[in-house]
């Protein structure tokens, strides 16, 4: 089954850093938009970063701008979230996925979902 594989979450203290990797298997990037969503505990799923294959900036949720960064390594088909300033808001199960649409929140346009990785930020 095609999917991403996420990884890099743990459990940090607020103001620590974290770097989240997304690995495609089964499959490759390819022209594909990549978003970040996260799934907070008691909260829907929300988009908070996604990455165009095409020349147009990241979009990012404001909750997380200023602090994440989604970035993309063509050699190693692999897209990154950078978060910096952890808060315990931040806390979430952290997963990604692709589109072929621009980059958009809206989930329903995403496939190749992973089963995810926790971030914990602890006060």
């Amino acid at each position: 089954q095609s999917q991403f594989v996420e990884s890099g979450g743990g459990v940090v203290q607020s103001g620590e850093s974290l770097r989240l990797s997304c690995e495609p298997s089964g499959f490759t990037l390819g022209n594909r938009a990549v978003g970040w969503f996260r799934l907070a505990p008691g909260s829907e799923q929300l988009g908070i970063a996604c990455d165009s294959r095409y020349d147009e900036s990241p979009v990012y949720a404001d909750s997380v701008k200023g602090r994440f960064t989604i970035s993309r390594d063509n050699v190693k088909d692999t897209v990154y979230l950078q978060m910096n300033n952890l808060k315990p808001e931040d806390t979430a199960v952290y997963y990604c996925a692709a589109t072929y649409d621009w980059c958009t929140f809206d989930q329903k346009e995403y496939d190749f979902w992973g089963r995810g990785t926790q971030v914990t930020v602890s006060s």
